[in-house]
């Protein structure tokens, strides 16, 4: 099974939570409120995010989080990346070569059959990352949002 982190998932989650109003700054707290993820896990997030130059950070009282540029200009690579490094879906294709075990990589990695290919699906999946933004994921979320219940307890249609 290919999978990202959790740490990654939680970063597009963050993000793309930016995006919903990308002129707001929040704060970590209100992000968290809002994502419905721990303030820690966020805080840890959002530090990798404005390193990687995603999200841009102000302090102080009135400060907080937003993204550092164009909800359209960020791709979900991106932020995997900025999260979990290169992407890479075996770690012989997604680390430099040592030829030493211990440092993660594959003792074959020189003499392998399947790494070409192996690289091949490793630039298959990052294009396919690269080609959905940050706009994109926040582009039609209401099949996904709870739908408010009215006090009556019938679902509130739009």
């Amino acid at each position: 099974m290919i999978i990202l982190s959790k740490l990654a998932d939680y970063g597009v989650i963050v993000a793309s939570e930016l995006a919903t109003e990308p002129e707001r700054q929040v704060t970590a707290g209100q992000l968290a409120a809002s994502t419905r993820l721990p303030q820690a896990t966020v805080a840890k997030v959002l530090k990798a995010l404005a390193h990687a130059g995603i999200v841009a950070s102000a302090r102080g009282a009135a400060g907080g989080y937003r993204l550092a540029k164009a909800a359209e200009a960020i791709s979900v690579a991106s932020v995997v990346a900025a999260i979990d490094g290169a992407i890479g879906i075996t770690q012989c294709t997604s680390h430099p070569a040592s030829g030493t075990a211990k440092t993660g990589t594959c003792e074959r990695t020189h003499f392998c059959p399947t790494r070409p290919h192996w690289q091949r699906i490793n630039l298959a999946v990052s294009t396919a990352l690269s080609a959905v933004t940050l706009a994109d994921m926040v582009a039609d979320r209401s099949p996904f949002l709870p739908r408010p219940v009215h006090p009556s307890g019938d679902p509130v249609t739009p």
